[in-house]
């Protein structure tokens, strides 16, 4: 029975996650990159204001402890493994159609985050709330929608955003230093109540410190490795961006050839990585201290630049240049595909595995490499619980109400210990379906939104009001978040 069940979860994470859901997402960043004007234009000012404390904003937290949280949340296993298995699945034509998700999809991310500041609300308990739930409500007056949108985000908050990343933490800890899962799970759970009781202010204030820390660290890795492969950095370049639109066998992937695979597995891995469309970083955006929406939103958006412009496209040339400089092949034109073959039988990697993939990259830095890749997983890993977390209180809050938070709370904490004990196969499948029913209502919302998004980003960014502040009465609506269930 459980065989049957597991097949119907496969089933539907495949259809789910087809190549209808691709387009649908990668069609969105195209369409509102197109009727925003190209809002990547103005990324580097994103990074200016995110760096900016608005204090005379509305908000509970500031612009940066809102995009380090949000940051938290994506900058996860994906950005590390994902890149790995989508190089082994797709050929290193995948990196670049992960990169070109993440530059097309500033623009989704930036969209969706405005929505979230401009139907956020006062909850009963005094804090900003917001999200694709309230944008569902009072935006396309659609409360069912946003119930169920805040309904998976719950439940996909304790598979991708909890038991999941604790797995991965004790999978790791136990491959790499043989100690027990029972152990390790015990030491994250007790350092994740530890934070995640300290309320959204503290989960802030720890993400704010934590993220620039193991982003620092892991791209001064990489950047190592760069410096050792220096001279397949610009091949590795070659290959990644000719084989992405390549209809040949020569240079595809490991399950098969040219630019399909190369499309179909490197925009999946990138809509995973920075969570562009999903709905979920909104949520936190929500709290921030801001003037207006757009500020907020162009802060947002640089997430995606960090998340996936930079970190996964840096992880992507890593791995590509480490293949390319194995030993055993002088010839730097010969083919990618035999290249991963020879390094997976040498060093007994699983071909389809990315994390293996990615600790055979990390391999090429002497003594400190694979710890400092350990660091790496450790720190994303835990930091993806936390913003998780956070998004999966204000969803609760939005349906039950904030009381029923702490209830939510205790089992989210439990969750994290059996996460780090269990096999997890079957809550990955849901982890993936509850992610695509995530992104279903809130990219509805974006499209048939749009001219909100036209014209406000008409009058405060290219009308050059992005220092305008919007008035309390003005920006919320109802000041109370009440119980819909």
């Amino acid at each position: 029975m459980m065989n049957n069940f597991n097949d119907i979860l496969t089933l539907l994470s495949d259809v789910l996650w087809g190549y209808p859901m691709i387009i649908l997402l990668f069609g969105t960043h195209i369409y509102l990159t197109i009727r925003l004007k190209f809002p990547q234009r103005k990324i580097f000012t994103a990074i200016k204001i995110s760096l900016t404390h608005d204090k005379y904003g509305q908000g509970d937290v500031s612009q940066f402890q809102a995009l380090a949280t949000a940051l938290a949340a994506t900058i996860g296993t994906g950005n590390i493994i994902g890149v790995g298995t989508a190089i082994a699945m797709g050929g290193p034509g995948a990196v670049m159609w992960c990169w070109l998700t993440g530059v097309l999809g500033i623009a989704t991310k930036y969209g969706e985050s405005l929505l979230a500041v401009k139907y956020r609300k006062r909850s009963e308990n005094g804090y900003m709330v917001g999200g694709p739930m309230y944008v569902l409500q009072d935006g396309l007056h659609c409360k069912w929608a946003g119930a169920l949108f805040a309904a998976f985000t719950a439940l996909a908050a304790l598979g991708i955003g909890c038991t999941v990343q604790a797995n991965a933490i004790s999978t790791l800890a136990h491959d790499v230093m043989g100690v027990s899962p029972w152990i390790t799970g015990g030491i994250v759970t007790f350092f994740a109540a530890l934070v995640l009781l300290g309320g959204i202010r503290i989960i802030a204030r720890v993400c704010a410190a934590l993220v620039p820390l193991m982003a620092f660290v892991y791209v001064i890795g990489c950047i190592y490795i760069l410096c050792i492969n220096h001279e397949y950095v610009w091949p590795a370049i070659n290959l990644i961006v000719t084989s992405a639109f390549s209809t040949h066998a020569v240079e595809g992937g490991v399950l098969g050839s040219g630019i399909i695979l190369a499309a179909r597995f490197g925009i999946a891995r990138g809509l995973f990585s920075n969570e562009s469309g999903l709905g979920s970083a909104p949520i936190v955006a929500a709290s921030a201290q801001t003037k207006n929406p757009v500020r907020q939103a162009l802060v947002s958006a640089s997430g995606t630049f960090w998340d996936t412009v930079v970190i996964c496209a840096i992880t992507g040339i890593v791995i590509v240049s480490c293949v390319l400089s194995y030993s055993d092949f002088s010839n730097i034109d010969s083919s990618f595909l035999r290249k991963l073959f020879e390094v997976t039988m040498k060093y007994e990697l699983r071909s389809l595995d990315g994390g293996s993939l990615t600790r055979f990259a990390f391999g090429h830095i002497p003594y400190v490499g694979v710890p400092l890749l350990m660091f790496g997983l450790f720190t994303f890993a835990f930091s993806t619980i936390l913003g998780w977390n956070l998004y999966a209180q204000r969803a609760v809050e939005y349906l039950f109400g904030y009381k029923a938070v702490k209830w939510y709370m205790r089992f989210f904490i439990v969750a994290v210990f059996l996460g780090s004990i269990i096999g997890l196969d079957t809550v990955w499948k849901m982890a993936d379906i509850f992610n695509a029913l995530m992104a279903l209502p809130n990219l509805v919302a974006l499209l048939l939104l749009s001219k909100v998004l036209v014209k406000d980003t008409d009058y405060y960014l290219w009308g050059s009001r992005i220092d305008e502040e919007v008035e309390e009465s003005e920006e919320l609506g109802i000041k109370s978040s009440l119980p819909l269930l």
